[in-house]
């Protein structure tokens, strides 16, 4: 059992980041001073959002360069503090290269570095690490050999690898670290978050996100002549934010916790679009045979592994700890989705919009 002093200061790594920046933002609100990692303090545009944070809490925020790659570099931050979040690692689906570079290496080297500094820093009583379901499950199939047949926090990914949904790999490697040093000591607990798909407004302009890309892409016509039959379980960021800051505070938190709303397909996503926007969008109103995107997957991207493990499976997950142990409670799925669409066309960023 922990309990954090109010009066520290608490560190957020990749503070930038699209969950990072709303837990940020409810610390400040609640009347925390916060000290919050990034890449680099010269990427103004990146960061103009935290700095409008800075002034409007004035003396409560503040920012320090912290490479994830090396070892120290979160030391100056994390000085002082009872309660880190460890949020910042690559969320990258599509267009990855070299998977080690851009995926393992900072999700695995970042979590031991960011730890190491915890190890080091005397203060430090609890990190609340933000994994993800993709720590629990790599490939949707997998629903079929569950209990109940559904995803619970004793599950974990054993499908994943370096060539086969690298990105899910990551995120196994860098809990099961986490998890691995945290049990070599006494001094300090480790909370784990793990949210599905996270949707929902963002902090920032910024549209690198795959979140942002997801529902911008939806709405821009990327898929008008259907979507494949994939299903995601669904949060929204800012409850995601908020059950970080409860698992920070309570003292009897422990392991992991599932944070997902509900199940939906792509499809069911873009009906809820459509209905709120009359047609005003080239949204999807089918999904393709799975036969077909199989036969078609090396040329959309996809591999033939990938549809065959994917396409059409449901997964559902028992979201009840998270629920329980912090009161939390979701917002609606209909909600999330066209808050994020709402500023997603506030901010010109959907190529086809209409007044």
């Amino acid at each position: 059992m922990r309990i954090i002093d109010s009066s520290k200061p608490i560190l957020v790594t990749g503070a930038g980041g699209y969950i990072a920046s709303w837990i940020i933002e409810y610390l400040l609100e609640k009347g925390y001073s916060v000290r919050g990692t990034v890449r680099s303090l010269a990427q103004k545009e990146r960061l103009s959002h935290l700095e409008d944070m800075a002034k409007q809490y004035e003396g409560r925020l503040a920012l320090f360069e912290a490479d994830l790659l090396r070892h120290g570099s979160f030391q100056k931050a994390m000085e002082g503090c009872e309660l880190v979040f460890h949020t910042a690692s690559p969320f990258k689906i599509n267009g990855v290269k070299d998977a080690q570079r851009e995926l393992i290496d900072p999700a695995l080297e970042g979590t031991r570095n960011v730890f190491l500094s915890v190890e080091e820093t005397p203060s430090v009583k609890r990190v609340v690490l933000t994994s993800s379901v993709a720590a629990i499950f790599g490939d949707a199939r997998e629903i079929e050999d569950q209990p109940n047949h559904t995803f619970t926090e004793d599950a974990w990914n054993l499908s994943s690898n370096l060539q086969h949904q690298p990105y899910s790999f990551s995120k196994t490697l860098a809990e099961k670290e986490a998890w691995n040093m945290v049990g070599q000591q006494m001094r300090w607990d480790l909370i784990a978050m793990n949210p599905a798909f996270v949707l929902g407004p963002s902090r920032s302009r910024r549209t690198d996100s795959t979140s942002t890309g997801f529902v911008r892409g939806l709405l821009s016509g990327s898929f008008k002549s259907g979507t494949a039959a994939m299903y995601f379980g669904v949060v929204d960021v800012r409850d995601v934010a908020q059950a970080h800051i409860l698992a920070g505070f309570t003292p009897a938190a422990e392991g992991r916790h599932i944070l997902c709303n509900e199940t939906l397909s792509m499809l069911e996503m873009a009906k809820i679009l459509n209905e709120a926007y009359s047609g005003r969008f080239a949204l999807p109103n089918r999904e393709i045979p799975k036969w077909l995107l199989w036969l078609m997957a090396p040329k959309i991207g996809f591999t033939r592994k990938y549809v065959q493990d994917n396409i059409g499976f449901k997964p559902l997950f028992d979201n009840r700890k998270a629920v329980e142990q912090f009161n939390l409670r979701y917002r609606p799925v209909r909600e999330t989705l066209l808050d994020q669409a709402a500023q997603l066309i506030q901010d010109g960023l959907i190529k086809n919009a209409q007044p």
